[in-house]
């Protein structure tokens, strides 16, 4: 591990390596965007995001489940009401199978609020006749195939950070206001999912939770004020790739004097910017939030330890999430050496899967997919793998949709490639419709049962 040239502080990222970034044609306007965005109100709080730690220390401990789940990558133009709660919708659905098959409590854990930006493979992208910069989320430039769109505006920095700043409105209204009320289950049953099989289960599955309530309140247990079934708490997380972004919304906590990333609850990092001499691993290594790592295939049981040492030099629980990406046929052997190295050195992770990123295709039409029984396929994986290693398969990330979406084929409806081109609508990558992500809840559900 290399020496830190200095202290670390919010900007201590400038001194070490980058990728990822995009090539501002205006350093001006670049400065100005993000000092605009300096002198705003933070998004989140330092307490909010202490709670979250919390959680997942019980999540750490085998006491809870993380589920982190949303978009591939946020849209301005697609920004709406409707699209924030279908999409909170989808992730209460899920949580509520979870709970009540699992018997423990859902960290609920949203791509929401500032899931913006995507790392890229390449600068460049070749469109017919015309050699592009890469598209890289609205929080940079457009998807329109123009020189024009394609170049990096901050402008669109501000633009996210009020975009963000409205869906975290909505989603504390939503999560304290009613919406989330247990009581409500059945009225979280949209049409294209309560006509399908793994709907119709849920809702035999809202039914006995109808019946619990009932007879909680035959019993006098006021059951409509009690804010344990009444509300819930949703955080927010996205990849903190745009690092000036990042540390425009970094400020002081005034109770404990550490530095949090006020942009969102929870932060992790890919592995196109996981270097551990990078910047990006520098900016993480310092500020409080509860933050992730993604791990995949190639990584070694040497690179997983300097990182945990890294990242939580001090071994909180709750601290630092790392998300296994190995893909369905390589997920078992590859993930247990990792998880026999990390806990024979004592550090205490939150391990969580995310059986998406590993298991993408190109459909016959060119259209990038994901089969739902590959998905099912490495979450199976990941969770024999911790059962070999008596350790607990601490959560899922997936990006999904509340939206009638066909990206991913599979799953209850037996969406085929032919489908794919009826609503193809993501910028990025495939997504879970509604009804496959109800449909995967259950699954997991199933596999989780000889741990609790």
């Amino acid at each position: 591990m290399s020496e830190t040239p200095g202290p670390w502080s919010p900007s201590s990222w400038h001194d070490y390596p980058i990728q990822q970034q995009p090539d501002w044609p205006d350093s001006g306007a670049l400065e100005q965007s993000l000092k605009q965005i300096a002198s705003m109100p933070p998004l989140v709080f330092a307490g909010e995001a202490r709670s979250l730690q919390t959680e997942l220390a019980h999540v750490a401990a085998g006491n809870a489940f993380l589920l982190q789940a949303g978009d591939c990558a946020e849209s301005f133009e697609e920004f709406s009401a409707d699209n924030i709660r279908e999409k909170l919708r989808v992730i209460l659905q899920m949580a509520i199978i979870l709970t009540y098959s699992v018997g423990v409590p859902i960290v609920k854990v949203g791509r929401i609020a500032g899931q913006f930006a995507k790392p890229r493979s390449s600068p460049t992208e070749q469109v017919g006749d015309l050699s592009l910069p890469t598209f890289r989320g609205h929080i940079v430039n457009d998807p329109a195939v123009t020189e024009a769109a394609r170049i990096p505006n901050p402008e669109r920095l501000v633009q996210a950070y009020h975009q963000s700043a409205s869906t975290l409105n909505l989603l504390r209204a939503f999560a304290k206001g009613g919406f989330a009320d247990l009581s409500r289950v059945h009225s979280w049953t949209q049409e294209f999912v309560s006509n399908s099989p793994q709907g119709q289960r849920y809702e035999q599955l809202a039914a006995e939770i109808d019946r619990a309530l009932s007879f909680m309140r035959a019993c006098g247990v006021e059951t409509e004020s009690n804010p344990n079934l009444s509300e819930v708490d949703v955080f927010t997380s996205h990849e903190a790739l745009i690092l000036g972004y990042e540390e425009a919304l970094t400020r002081k906590d005034s109770l404990t004097g550490n530095w949090f990333d006020c942009s969102a609850h929870m932060l992790w990092i890919g592995e196109r910017t996981r270097d551990l001499d990078g910047a990006h691993i520098e900016f993480l290594s310092g500020i409080g939030n509860p933050i992730g790592c993604k791990v995949g295939p190639s990584t070694s049981v040497d690179y997983v330890l300097e990182l945990c040492a890294k990242l939580n030099p001090s071994r909180v629980p709750g601290r630092l999430t790392l998300i296994s990406r190995m893909g369905a046929d390589l997920v078992e052997d590859k993930l247990r050496p990792l998880l026999r190295a990390v806990t024979d050195a004592g550090h205490p992770i939150v391990w969580a899967c995310d059986p998406m990123h590993g298991n993408t295709f190109s459909a016959p039409n060119g259209r990038k997919t994901r089969d739902f029984d590959e998905v099912l396929r490495e979450v199976g994986g990941f969770v024999r793998a911790h059962r070999a290693e008596n350790t607990w398969p601490g959560g899922i990330h997936v990006e999904l949709t509340g939206e009638n979406v066909t990206e991913c084929v599979g799953g209850g409806e037996a969406l085929s490639a032919a489908d794919l081109d009826d609503r193809y609508e993501t910028m990025c990558d495939p997504r879970l419709n509604a009804s496959q992500s109800v449909d995967l809840a259950f699954r997991v559900a199933e596999l989780l049962r000889d741990f609790t």
